[in-house]
């Protein structure tokens, strides 16, 4: 509900600050008072785009407030809970025209866009008058009113429609998929046929370096190794020592003891060149290779990297990148039996949705038949008895609200044609129409302010008393405002404010005063008999205010 409206500097308004109530709002004036600026500084605190000229003249900025009361629950709390703004039981919006034209916008003190104004603005105002282009007349919105009206559910046609469009779309990407695995079948056959010829392991291209670098070196080394060993043998070192100990043996015994030392040295270097001899001999044997075994080394080395190159991976990691490979034929090999589950899984889901939007077709089809008696007992008392109004629902293409749209279209005569609202039905026609079709769709304890502009012009007497009841018995449990030039109408308002214009040393302003039960007698008089204010005409304001 909208509890306050303070505007400083905005057009003819110097100073004002309105608080309204509960129930039903009305706003009289004499024609160019300034009710409609009334509106259109509410719209510019709501984020409406309106007028480019807003501050008044001689003024540095105007400003507009709004107050609002923000019960648990209301949409508004998800608008600022996604704008990350605090939600709390009073909603505060506040924004500021500077002369040059820029604008400043707050939600609760915190600073805010007008993106964010004109969402809050959608849960929590509604305007309808004769320019209703945003409300009862947009197309786009006849469905969900439709739907508002039975009390339809709509959320399992919505579950359908997202299942059967996500079952589309798993098949999709499936047949995306195995159109591209089938474009290189060739390929993965003839890659993984080669890498299990193959078969490389973890680590085994550097162990196949390793032996490969080893019989190399061997190569190199082995023939020095086979000449020291044969230079240590019989025909070398251990030949010319076992002489050197024959020929000193012999003569030691000649030598008295000369040759003793010598003798046991030379055995020693004997058993130490035996030892040597030995090990030579082993190295040799473990430098020995088969030719064939380093060719096959080098092969499979060889083949190895080859193939790591190849497919641009690591050695160590072809075994991990032929498991891909598998897992992708045996993609492909099972890709058949994969495409014809979602298939059947396309079909079951499409045929949830077709039979959850039959179910949602035919009700909104019954529900298009009484609204239309709905509207039709509305239209009578507003003396539109001969207008007919319809409710079409036409076939349309499926998609998540189901498969019909919904248009109101009138015919304001017997026999002649129907067609849309806000190009069939004249001014005061329109203002009733939309009338009735918001009194048949409110549903009582509505979030919204609804906000009536001039909505009873061009109907008076008996109509406009008929208005001014279907907007007391709309404001049950809701909050309306009505600006209007029709007594009848005025008469049912709960709150009553007059909008003057006053000039004063040269300055034109206009004001908004909340009247009271006496001053409501003097403004319906003069709303009833014009500037000359007779007894007649406040014992009728009177009789109004009664009845």
């Amino acid at each position: 509900m909208l509890r306050s409206l303070e505007i400083r500097d905005m057009l003819l308004i110097d100073r004002l600050a309105l608080d309204f109530g509960p129930g039903l709002n009305v706003l009289t004036g004499e024609t160019g008072a300034g009710k409609s600026i009334l509106l259109d500084c509410l719209g510019f605190v709501l984020g409406w785009r309106g007028r480019a000229e807003l501050v008044r003249a001689g003024a540095a900025q105007g400003e507009v407030t709004a107050v609002f009361d923000l019960p648990a629950g209301h949409p508004a709390r998800g608008v600022l809970e996604e704008a990350g703004l605090a939600a709390e039981d009073e909603l505060i919006l506040r924004r500021v025209n500077a002369a040059d034209g820029r604008k400043t916008a707050y939600v609760n003190d915190r600073r805010t866009t007008g993106e964010v104004l004109r969402a809050l603005s959608d849960t929590l105002v509604e305007l309808h008058g004769q320019q209703d282009d945003r409300g009862l007349l947009d197309p786009r919105g006849h469905r969900a009113m439709l739907d508002a009206f039975s009390g339809v559910a709509t959320e399992g046609v919505r579950r359908a429609w997202a299942a059967l469009g996500q079952a589309r779309r798993a098949l999709a990407e499936a047949e995306a998929g195995l159109a591209a695995l089938r474009a290189e079948e060739d390929y993965l056959r003839h890659a993984v046929a080669e890498l299990d010829r193959l078969d490389p392991q973890p680590g085994e291209e550097a162990e196949l370096d390793t032996r490969r670098r080893r019989m190399q070196a061997g190569v190199r080394i082995r023939e020095d190794i086979a000449r020291a060993f044969q230079a240590l043998g019989p025909d070398g070192a251990e030949g010319l020592l076992a002489d050197a100990s024959r020929w000193l043996d012999g003569a030691a015994a000649k030598a008295e003891g000369l040759l003793d030392e010598p003798l046991a040295a030379l055995a020693r270097a004997i058993t130490e060149l035996g030892e040597a001899a030995q090990g030579v001999e082993g190295a040799l044997e473990r430098l020995a290779h088969d030719p064939r075994e380093m060719e096959r080394v080098e092969e499979r080395l060889f083949a190895i990297r080859g193939l790591a190159r190849k497919h641009g991976v690591l050695p160590d990691d072809l075994g991990a990148f032929a498991g891909d490979l598998r897992a992708r034929l045996a993609a492909l090999d099972g890709g058949a039996r994969d495409i014809a589950g979602l298939r059947a899984a396309v079909d079951r889901t499409a045929g949830d949705y077709a039979q959850a939007a039959a179910s949602l077709s035919a009700a909104r089809r019954k529900a298009s038949g009484a609204l239309d008696r709905a509207i039709a007992a509305e239209l009578a008392p507003l003396k539109m008895e001969r207008a007919v109004f319809r409710t079409e629902v036409t076939d349309t293409e499926a998609g998540p609200e189901g498969t019909e749209t919904v248009a109101f279209t009138v015919a304001t005569n017997p026999g002649a044609p129907a067609g849309p609202l806000n190009r069939i039905a004249s001014g005061g026609e329109l203002s009733r129409f939309l009338l009735a079709l918001k009194v048949c769709l409110a549903r009582g304890g509505d979030a919204l302010t609804m906000i009536f502009d001039e909505i009873d012009r061009g109907v008076g007497g008996a109509t406009a008393d008929a208005v001014g009841r279907r907007l007391e018995r709309l404001s049950e449990g809701a909050q309306i405002l009505v600006v209007t030039h029709s007594p009848q109408v005025a008469a049912r308002g709960r709150h009553h404010f007059r909008v003057e214009k006053r000039v004063t040393g040269g300055t034109t302003t206009s004001t908004v005063t909340a009247l009271s039960p006496a001053a409501r007698v003097d403004e319906l008089a003069r709303m009833i008999s014009g500037e000359t204010v007779t007894e007649a005409a406040r014992a009728a304001a009177e009789d109004l205010l009664a009845g």
